[in-house]
């Protein structure tokens, strides 16, 4: 049975995967975590569209898989294009900052983003950013080195990159004006999402892209008619990196369930 693909250029793509695992759970995966040519989020485009379609061959070559997830927001916007032109017919995801949802769900009218400067600086976010209600005030944060410490699972760089960040957005709450809805534009922030939360405090909602993600997966599985089975026991989740095996496998441990060990891969 063919499995379903999951990239990042680190473990932030977990986050995408558990969405993915809830919403599919009879389904295989295999992740692979791009560790030996990170951050993307830090690097050109041409590095980073180098990359993803290098991990996209790998897994359409290697693995056979049926659909692939691009579960980072930097080589979504970087390289999701090329991808899908160069296989037409596989079903491939995205991640992009969930600006249209977080718009319509605030009530001060005013959005702040973290994210990438690479995923920020991209046309198509800013396309997505022009594309938006007008009347909403969007405040874009680049979060330098935040990806980075989350990957490394450095406790006390999370927390002051994660104060510097917020509170470079400017004022947050429910008051006119103020920020009350922030999205998480780095599939890496929402494993900050307790930090962040306790910074920004119980009036601002955080909203990230998981969720949305793995709906569109299941929905062009179901049109492709490539989704097992509810009753089909075939869950079944492995983990490849570029990088070190004990990065991914710790993350995976941590914010995970029932996955195997990690092992490294070649991609080129």
């Amino acid at each position: 049975m063919q499995p379903i693909g999951v990239f990042d250029s680190g473990v932030g793509g977990l986050s995408v995967l558990k969405a993915l695992r809830q919403a599919l759970p009879q389904e295989k995966f295999v992740y692979v975590s791009d560790a030996g040519h990170a951050p993307y989020g830090e690097r050109d485009v041409a590095h980073v569209l180098a990359r993803s379609l290098a991990v996209g061959r790998h897994l359409v070559q290697s693995h056979q898989v049926k659909a692939l997830v691009v579960a980072c927001n930097t080589a979504t916007a970087a390289a999701i294009a090329a991808l899908r032109a160069t296989y037409p017919t596989l079903p491939i995801v995205g991640v992009e900052p969930a600006l249209k949802p977080a718009a319509a769900r605030s009530r001060t009218g005013a959005v702040g983003v973290l994210a990438t400067r690479s995923t920020l600086a991209s046309d198509k976010f800013q396309a997505l950013l022009q594309a938006q209600n007008p009347q909403v005030r969007f405040v874009l944060q680049a979060c330098n080195g935040l990806a980075a410490a989350i990957e490394c699972a450095d406790t006390q760089q999370i927390h002051a990159l994660c104060a510097r960040y917020t509170a470079a957005l400017g004022p947050v709450g429910s008051l006119p004006g103020a920020i009350d809805t922030v999205v998480l534009g780095c599939t890496h922030y929402t494993f900050a999402t307790e930090v962040l939360q306790d910074l920004l405090g119980p009036n601002v909602e955080l909203i990230d892209a998981g969720d949305p993600v793995a709906q569109r997966t299941v929905n062009l599985l179901a049109h492709a008619t490539a989704v097992l089975p509810a009753h089909t026991d075939a869950a079944w989740v492995g983990l490849w990196t570029t990088g070190e095996t004990q990065t991914l496998e710790g993350a995976a441990q941590r914010w995970l369930v029932g996955t195997g060990l990690a092992r490294h891969v070649e991609v080129a």
